[in-house]
């Protein structure tokens, strides 16, 4: 039992003797304030939203093909018929294709997404890190994921610093802190 009280007395020594200093910053906070995020984000959403209308029409179009085909397949030869359900499956591919190309992990909108959003991560990232070296904080989580930090104290959080090291003013509904 002495060495446990020992051994415990020299870590809880030894910690607050090393203590370090921590800060968070919330990052959709951060960006929420930001115009050019903001901008970004629409541009983004009027794509998706054109590229999905572009895929609809060729599902669309897919599913004409296919109800024409089942109306008529009755009356048709088999060789018609082969040649009918051919069109369709290439029909739905050139969809699928298109859905994958448009929205798939390394699709359009990802490349856009990354082109647009990343300059501006660049900028909070090293916004961060300045203020991480002037004010010594050894490590700034963000605590907008939410699962990684069960509690921070809003003295902690540095997202204003953040902001204004950006040269942008906080937003006149700030979130209780």
């Amino acid at each position: 039992m002495k060495k446990l009280f020992v051994l415990l007395f020299f870590f809880v020594a030894s910690v607050t003797t090393f203590a370090q200093k921590f800060a968070s910053v919330d990052s959709e906070y951060i960006l929420g304030n930001m115009p050019e995020y903001k901008q970004a984000q629409r541009e983004l959403d009027d794509l998706s939203v054109q590229w999905q209308k572009e895929v609809e029409s060729k599902f669309q179009i897919v599913d004409k093909l296919y109800k024409a085909f089942q109306a008529e397949s009755v009356l048709l030869p088999d060789e018609l018929k082969t040649k009918k359900e051919n069109e369709i499956i290439a029909a739905e591919k050139q969809a699928k294709e298109l859905q994958k190309q448009r929205f798939g992990n390394d699709g359009d909108l990802a490349k856009k997404r990354s082109e647009l959003v990343k300059p501006i991560q660049d900028k909070i990232y090293n916004a961060i890190e300045k203020i991480a070296s002037e004010k010594n904080y050894a490590i700034i989580f963000d605590k907008s994921s939410g699962a990684s930090i069960l509690y921070v104290d809003a003295k902690t959080d540095v997202s204003d610093l953040i902001l204004a090291e950006l040269g942008y003013k906080t937003s006149s509904n700030k979130k209780s802190r």
